[in-house]
């Protein structure tokens, strides 16, 4: 069995053959076997600087994993020793492969004063606490999340790239907050296998903090959080009244922040608003990137339910997917409810997802905002349902499909409206009270033998009550 500085030398050559001679003679010949721990699988290699750290630490950890797993049979993490000579400005012996050699660099070096040594060990891997269903793939992008969605995809293929550092994400609950900042350290993840990702919830940071002062463990906490690669916390907002907690992270994030790390922040609202938040933490809050998440309009959030609806294997008419999506409120959140809901019934009930079931779902699902009905909003649901424009129905056309709508607008105007016969004649085509009577008797009689037409008014009642 071959000896661990043997098993160096020979990932060594793998990595020769897959990197041109210049990025090996530059990055990796430098690199000196010191010693392995094989109880911990940690390997720890001479460097002549921190530089070349940061550069195998951004591009070539991958790499490094496969040629060490293929040398020694087993994964292990790299521990890097800096060997500076500061009084000759020269390099430690980095051609050496013999630990006893780079042992006594390391000891006259250390005789002298003259040198730098740090300890960049890598702790062992943790839970990110990600959503791996939270993805950029299935985030879909609108005019409201374009930008934030562009810098976020930025961040996670660039992290060392400290531009927009920290990234503090706003907008109202339901906009899509958690799952982009979840695709942001999922993304990450992929493409850093060894990058520390953490995601937690404010409200959790701040009952582990209260947890570790009552074990008398907050060096522990502190340090833990230290040694994160990117860290992403959701809803800060919860933090506005808990003094202890922000003056603990405002140390962890100046530690992570002049280190170069990652922080993605998300809250309900911009630092400007958050009422009881540290003066000295809100400043550094907002020396990074601010960017809003608005409601999705009516267009994305059909976009998200076509999405939804392929992922799910769902079958939903055009027109009830639009009738979803102008009820959600602009809520993801919501839509997601809804989706899930109507699925649930489908398969229950084996029923096809029509307008009446998913009017039944969302009275559920979704809060509906009271706001009384006005005339004006009457007759755009009906003239909506029967396919006719407001202006026909205002003129002196008496088209039977006009003089339905007509009519049928008077009478919901009649029903759900305080307004005298009068008024709604003067805003429903100019009429006088006479002629709003006769028509809600001529729909009253209507409803009495035609079921069809008692449907379609259950529909339009339906739908202008969950505007």
């Amino acid at each position: 069995m071959m000896s661990p500085n043997a098993c160096w030398d020979n990932a060594l050559a793998l990595i020769r053959k897959s990197v041109g001679t210049q990025q090996y003679d530059k990055l990796f010949k430098p690199l000196v076997f010191e010693s392995f721990d094989e109880s911990q699988k940690i390997l720890l290699v001479q460097v002549p600087s921190s530089d070349i750290v940061k550069e195998l630490e951004a591009a070539y950890m991958d790499l490094l994993s496969k040629v060490s797993l293929e040398s020694f049979g087993m994964y292990i993490r790299l521990a890097y020793r800096v060997m500076a000579n500061r009084a000759n400005n020269l390099p430690q012996n980095a051609q050496s492969k013999s630990t006893d050699t780079g042992v006594k660099a390391a000891s006259r070096a250390h005789a002298n004063q003259a040198s730098v040594v740090s300890e960049a060990t890598k702790p062992q891997d943790i839970d990110s606490q990600l959503n791996p269903h939270q993805t950029f793939k299935n985030y879909i992008e609108g005019k409201c999340n374009k930008l934030p969605r562009s810098v976020g995809q930025s961040i996670a293929e660039h992290p060392n790239n400290n531009q927009f550092n920290p990234m503090f994400i706003y907008g109202p609950s339901g906009c899509g907050k958690t799952h982009l900042i979840n695709a942001i350290g999922v993304h990450a993840k992929q493409l850093y296998p060894q990058m520390r990702v953490l995601y937690i919830s404010a409200r959790l940071f701040q009952v582990q903090y209260t947890n570790a002062v009552l074990q008398n463990e907050v060096n522990d906490f502190i340090n833990f959080y230290q040694t994160i690669d990117m860290l992403i916390v959701d809803d800060i907002q919860e933090w506005a009244t808990a003094t202890k907690t922000q003056d603990t992270f405002f140390h962890i994030f100046n530690h992570l922040f002049r280190n170069g790390k990652r922080i993605i922040l998300a809250s309900d609202r911009p630092p400007v608003d958050l009422k009881g938040m540290n003066d000295r933490l809100l400043t550094r809050f907002s020396c990074g990137l601010i960017a809003e998440l608005e409601k999705p309009n009516v267009e994305l959030c059909v976009a998200i339910l076509n999405s939804k609806i392929r992922r799910d294997g769902l079958h939903i008419p055009e027109d009830v997917v639009h009738f979803i999506a102008s009820t959600a409120n602009g809520s993801v959140r919501d839509l997601q409810g809804v989706i899930n809901s109507l699925l649930a019934y489908s398969v229950v009930y084996n029923c096809e997802v029509d307008m009446k079931l998913a009017t039944r779902v969302i009275k559920r699902a979704v809060k509906i905002d009271d706001k009384p009905l006005t005339v004006d909003d009457i007759m755009d649901t009906v003239c909506t349902h029967f396919n006719v424009t407001t202006t026909a129905v205002n003129s002196k056309s008496r088209k039977r499909d006009l003089v339905i709508a007509r009519q049928v607008s008077m009478y919901l105007a009649q029903k759900y409206t305080k307004m005298p016969a009068s008024r709604i004649g003067k805003l429903v085509g100019n009429r006088d009270h006479s002629t709003v009577i006769h028509s809600c008797t001529q729909v009253e009689q209507k409803l009495k033998y035609d079921a069809a037409f008692r449907s379609e008014l259950v529909s339009i009642e339906n739908s202008f009550h969950l505007k």
